[in-house]
């Protein structure tokens, strides 16, 4: 969704924007050619392989660039590290991305028989092989079920702790035969796609992250900034409407019919009523872009 991020995101030619999700920095260079060479896009992310893929592509622009091998939630320390003390505008655009789903040696795809792994940041000690190996039947269900949405998931969840009796489970290509040989048939690859994503989620801390970036940014966005995110799942998208929709809110509810609600100052005005969706042209050339929602949102 890339034409959708330029028209809502760069308001101010020299302003600094956060590309908080830099991934291999294609959304940042066309962010750079949006600015004027006084502007400055700062891009975070975890992955240090990241980093260095985009630093290579980010070499020809002609604004400012700072790139930062970091989790965004830490995005408060971050800007104030570097002496900034506002920003114009911030992208999420959430999830593993193309760059590190095509670097095998990662351990997120099922596709690819490597060792359980899924760490953005290499630097934690948490990874896939720790969670699938250690984590209680329940726990691991738990994960499955409410960060994969995989109805199976007390299936799945026992059948692992089954398997990992015999052995540990190191690789990709291990979990999913056990992940297979539950469910079988024509939903294998749903089911393989949704309980991925739940470990993934759940070794990175996502939704927890993302909430802290998102509480944290507001402080230093400009008046007149925007907030553009772009989610996948429907975890993902609630948090982002229901942070949004909360800033944007007029008034906090009683919670009592016999005493009025009380007033209270707006700190972001919602531009998307409805989350935008990739355009029919787009889908058919980027099948990842089939559930991506973009909302945005302005600082008032």
């Amino acid at each position: 969704m890339l034409n959708e991020v330029l028209e809502h995101l760069v308001t101010v030619k020299d302003g600094i924007y956060v590309d908080g999700t830099l991934g291999g920095g294609g959304h940042a260079e066309k962010i750079c050619e949006q600015l004027s060479p006084s502007g400055l896009l700062i891009g975070i992310d975890a992955d240090a392989d990241a980093i260095h893929e985009a630093g290579k592509r980010l070499q020809h622009v002609q604004t400012n660039v700072q790139l930062v091998n970091d989790n965004t939630a830490h995005i408060a320390s971050i800007l104030r590290s570097g002496n900034i003390p506002s920003i114009n505008g911030l992208l999420l655009d959430l999830g593993v991305s193309s760059f590190q789903i095509d670097e095998a040696s990662k351990g997120f795809s099922y596709r690819s028989d490597e060792r359980l792994d899924m760490r953005m940041d290499r630097r934690q000690s948490l990874d896939a092989y720790g969670v699938i190996n250690s984590y209680t039947e329940e726990e691991l269900a738990d994960v499955i079920f409410h960060y994969g949405e995989e109805r199976l998931s007390r299936r799945i969840a026992r059948r692992i702790v089954a398997k990992r009796t015999e052995a540990p489970i190191e690789t990709t290509g291990q979990l999913a035969k056990i992940v297979e040989g539950c469910v079988g048939g024509k939903f294998a690859v749903k089911s393989l796609s949704r309980v991925f994503q739940g470990i993934r989620i759940e070794v990175n801390n996502e939704l927890h992250r993302l909430k802290a970036i998102l509480d944290d940014s507001l402080q230093f966005m400009e008046t007149g900034g925007r907030i553009v995110v772009i989610s996948y799942h429907s975890l993902e998208d609630r948090i982002v409407k229901t942070f949004f929709n909360g800033c944007a809110a007029t008034s906090i509810p009683s919670g009592n019919k016999f005493q009025p609600d009380t007033p209270r100052n707006p700190e972001l005005k919602v531009i998307t009523k409805k989350p935008l969706e990739a355009s029919e042209e787009e889908q058919k050339v980027n099948s990842r872009s089939r559930s991506a929602k973009m909302r945005v949102a302005e600082r008032v």
